[in-house]
């Protein structure tokens, strides 16, 4: 296990409206407000987006098991804003439902918003941590240095 400590900066509520993509807008709001590492909390609807739903099975690196949707779902998720060379690399895991089906996992690809998304981030400073590619497990991981 690796750690570091840090603190609690700025924080921010965040409304993204109806058709915009999702992870244009939070690339828009990590370079503005130049917010290097962060936790984000979403609320609201998506029109589509295309999420991960765990690997095929447990090898490195992982192949994915995509799944899509098109269809409008009420959407919660919890991720992390990490730098990787100085650009904002969001990670977001969450559900998405439609009546009786809902689907968990990480939300990639297209985000277009359907109705509103809320969105409360929280900026970390002090911490060290930033993303990073690890060739031996073949993914983007968060390194603390």
């Amino acid at each position: 296990m690796k750690y570091t400590q840090g603190n609690i900066g700025r924080v921010f509520i965040v409304k993204i409206e109806h058709h915009d993509d999702l992870w244009e807008e939070l690339e828009k709001l990590s370079k503005t407000e130049n917010i290097e590492t962060g936790i984000m909390y979403i609320i609201g609807a998506l029109k589509e987006s295309s999420m991960v739903t765990g690997p095929e099975e447990c090898s490195c690196p992982p192949v994915p098991v995509w799944r899509d949707f098109d269809d409008c779902r009420e959407v919660l998720g919890i991720g992390t804003i990490f730098s990787e060379n100085g650009k904002p690399v969001f990670h977001l895991h969450g559900t998405a439902g439609k009546r009786d089906e809902t689907l968990m996992g990480c939300i990639r690809g297209k985000t277009e918003i359907y109705l509103v998304l809320e969105v409360v981030v929280f900026e970390l400073t002090g911490t060290n941590a930033f993303k990073e590619f690890n060739q031996e497990l073949g993914v983007k991981m968060l390194n603390i240095t």
